[in-house]
């Protein structure tokens, strides 16, 4: 319903910060063009002088607007601004995803898919027989309407085809292997005798299947025959991509630095951020280095306000920044903000706990930083191989212009690494997410001037005063029992055996009580 006019500020603060809590993949729209992809972007909210503030920046743009109003919609908010000097109120609108296209343009644009990918498979193979090709949704074997699906047969011999097109986001077309993995799967369960499926072909949009080739170089070659295609839908030509060794993605890791230090630098913002939180709440903080020159405050994971080292205008002399927020929320900490950042710390110490509703927002929010939360106090419960007095978390580490961040990085008294993979709730993609990060590690571990020198981990400052082994890394998947995905062991069972995985599945109730329910390894 919409909120009564004149809005109040403090509610309509409340109501952005709850949406943009619920749906972290948030976008911004003007007139249907994308403003702000929130993955990626920031907020500020202020409610000074009786008027809610809302404040948008990203690398490539800043925006500041007094919201007015909010219209609840179907499955958005539509915003009433104003700017600066304009009387005249504009309309902002906030979507859970960037992808604004209604389903009936979709379902064309991927029936039309279909019909490419149909033509240029009989062209492309034209000695093999193009059947069943469709992009149907099938919810009981979990495909989406995303991914084009059919066989290619020949007598006895079949091969199974996945596809995606252009239109598709970057995380659903790097998304295509686990569902191809399970593709052929089904294929070879559903042939009733009529030969065998000896592999399968994936085709993604060209330029856009770096993930997809760095993983397929680690599945399992006794399975299946594993091939990749790059699909130029202008000028319809499919070029098949190598797979086989290491690919193309050369890796590179931030330096390591001293997180004491960083946070002893931030001391003055420490202490005034804690002066101003109730007693009971200062107890279960943590404070954690995100940088050299910067150090968050969370609870259970989610960091609600953060200390940066900047300078005083026109000056080289030092100062605190002090933010606060949840989530991609950042109010900068004054006089006149203080007010709302007690209300914050409130509903936070109130909402974010063991025995809070999964329905509030704050309980919802960041469910996997929470976990981590847990399992850092104490890694013997993941695995006693592990050393809990070294132990990374939210490592960032790039292959080419890709961005990753491992959970948690940690390594054995006797410098075997492990990454460890956590997820709260249900992701079809969990499995060969974690072997992204470990293909990262293990390739940073390779990256040595000659045998027996330092590795990238150790010239990066990491681990200090231990020497890493060159073995390759172990790979540790953490969630809920229940909230592990049915496909979670076809698609683990379909990465190479070099690999060494464990699987820990752990309680419901991991939040109060840590209870492993089972463990299954490589």
């Amino acid at each position: 319903m919409p909120l009564p006019k004149p809005a109040d500020p403090l509610h309509v603060a409340q109501s952005l910060e709850a949406f943009f809590a619920t749906n972290p993949q948030a976008a911004v729209f003007d007139g249907g063009r994308v403003l702000f992809d929130m993955h990626t972007s920031r907020y500020a909210l202020s409610t000074e002088h009786g008027r809610c503030v809302l404040h948008l920046w990203s690398e490539e743009r800043n925006l500041i607007r007094t919201v007015v109003g909010v219209e609840e919609r179907k499955d958005r908010l539509r915003l009433l601004v104003r700017r600066l000097g304009v009387e005249r109120p504009q309309s902002l609108d906030l979507a859970p995803t960037h992808d604004l296209r209604t389903l009936a343009s979709r379902s064309l644009d991927r029936s039309a898919y279909v019909r490419l990918l149909e033509r240029l498979l009989a062209r492309t193979f034209s000695d093999f027989k193009v059947e069943n090709l469709r992009s149907a949704m099938d919810l009981e074997n979990s495909f989406g309407p995303a991914y084009a699906r059919g066989l290619l047969t020949r007598g006895q011999r079949c091969c199974a085809v996945i596809g995606t097109g252009a239109g598709e986001t970057q995380a659903t077309i790097d998304g295509i292997l686990t569902l191809g993995i399970l593709w052929l799967v089904y294929c070879r369960q559903h042939r009733g005798g009529r030969g065998i499926c000896q592999g399968l072909k994936v085709i993604v949009p060209q330029g856009m299947g770096g993930v997809t080739q760095a993983r397929m170089a680690w599945l399992n070659p006794r399975l299946g025959a594993w091939e990749l295609y790059e699909l130029c839908e202008e000028t319809e030509e499919l070029v098949r991509v190598e797979t086989s060794g290491e690919g193309n993605l050369k890796m590179r890791l931030v330096q390591a630095f001293d997180a004491g230090a960083a946070v002893e630098r931030a001391r003055g913002g420490l202490d005034r951020v804690m002066e101003l939180l109730p007693p009971a709440m200062k107890d279960a903080v943590e404070v954690r280095a995100n940088s050299p020159d910067e150090v968050a405050l969370a609870l259970h994971g989610l960091e609600f306000a953060r200390v940066r080292q900047g300078y005083q205008t026109n000056s080289f002399v030092r100062r605190d920044i002090v933010t606060f927020g949840a989530g991609t929320n950042e109010t900068p900490l004054d006089a006149c903000s203080e007010t709302l950042f007690a209300d914050l710390a409130q509903r936070l110490f109130a909402r974010r706990s063991p025995g809070g509703s999964s329905r509030d927002p704050l309980y919802r929010l960041r469910p996997e930083a929470w976990l981590e939360s847990v399992v850092r106090r104490d890694l013997g419960c993941i695995d006693g191989f592990v050393n809990s007095a070294a132990v990374y978390s939210q490592v960032p580490a790039f292959a080419a212009a890709d961005r990753g961040v491992l959970d948690l990085l940690t390594a054995s008294a006797d410098g075997r690494l492990a990454v460890i993979e956590l997820k709260a709730d249900e992701d079809l993609q969990l499995p060969l997410q974690g072997l992204d990060y470990w293909i990262r590690v293990r390739s940073l571990n390779e990256q040595r001037a000659e045998e027996g020198a330092p590795g990238e981990m150790e010239r990066h400052g990491y681990f200090p005063g231990l020497r890493i082994q060159r073995a390759a890394p172990l790979l540790y998947f953490v969630a809920p029992a229940l909230r592990i995905h049915s496909s979670m062991e076809t698609v683990l069972a379909h990465i190479s055996p070099s690999i060494p995985w464990t699987l820990i599945a752990i309680g419901e109730g991991w939040r109060s009580e840590w209870r492993v329910a089972f463990r299954k390894r490589a």
